[in-house]
């Protein structure tokens, strides 16, 4: 199947769990809620998402592998692979506040193809394929043209577990804090890419991530016209557990700051809801 039939494919997928997702935020129970690790958790929703997600996927490409939060269906090591999070901000959800998303990215050999990212509550899918330019809702979008962190906003995320990195991470807090526009944390590494593939945000940095908090998102990111890295500035955002995103000016002077603050680690092990 062409990519761009495969995309629409995965967009309709998206909203399908998506309106699952949707309804039972009205009629959700906190009393449904596992903790998996240190403040990561998981309810029926997440699993019974991916479920429906995983069967749809393997109905439209059934030589296609899984790499899946909620570990629903066997990990695999084929050449094409989906990589899924069935609700990125999950205590977001949990707690009410209504930002999360369903992200579905395709991999093929080590190189994205594919993104989806649905932002559920503000019905808003941003996507891309290798070859397109992203786009929200149908329509193309691009990254932000600032050229100084000074005139930014940037989002960030605080870890849920393995904190060794606090002390540097706030001191980059502390001088973004100074010397930008403002800094926003809403809970969902996927919709942060999501923004900044829009323009919304100029630029994005998490560490403790997982490959399906942003394979999907840091595609649609790469396809706005975007730049991503490590703190280290190397291109292993998608497994190497931390992230930077934005457009190349704002990327190095982001780059440079957490550098000079002692930011760039290795390995960072950790979940994301």
């Amino acid at each position: 199947m062409e990519l761009k039939l495969l995309s629409q494919s995965v967009i309709k997928i998206s909203k399908t769990a998506g309106a699952f997702i949707r309804q039972q935020y009205f009629l959700f129970n906190e009393k449904n809620v596992e903790v998996k690790s240190l403040n990561s958790l998981v309810s029926f929703v997440d699993i019974t998402a991916e479920k429906m997600i995983v069967e749809e996927l393997k109905n439209i490409f059934p030589d296609a592998g899984f790499l899946t939060e909620e570990k629903t269906v066997e990990e695999s090591k084929a050449e094409w692979l989906w990589i899924i999070d069935p609700l990125d901000g999950t205590t977001n959800f949990i707690h009410g506040i209504p930002t999360f998303a369903v992200s579905i990215g395709l991999m093929h050999k080590g190189k994205m193809k594919l993104g989806v990212v649905y932002e559920i509550m503000r019905d808003e899918c941003f996507s891309a394929y290798k070859g397109s330019q992203s786009q929200l809702n149908g329509k193309p979008i691009y990254v932000s043209e600032r050229k100084t962190l000074v005139d930014s906003l940037i989002a960030t995320g605080f870890p849920y577990e393995k904190f060794d990195f606090i002390p540097p991470y706030l001191k980059t807090l502390s001088y973004l804090m100074q010397h930008t526009r403002g800094i926003r944390r809403i809970g969902s590494a996927a919709v942060d890419l999501a923004y900044t593939a829009c323009g919304r945000f100029d630029g994005f940095f998490e560490y403790n991530l997982n490959p399906w908090d942003v394979a999907a998102g840091a595609f649609i990111v790469q396809q706005a016209g975007g730049q991503l890295s490590c703190f280290s500035g190397s291109d292993n955002f998608i497994f190497g557990r931390e992230i930077m995103a934005g457009n190349r000016l704002i990327n190095r002077e982001l780059l440079q700051v957490i550098q000079q603050n002692n930011s760039t680690s290795t390995n960072a092990i950790g979940t994301n809801s």
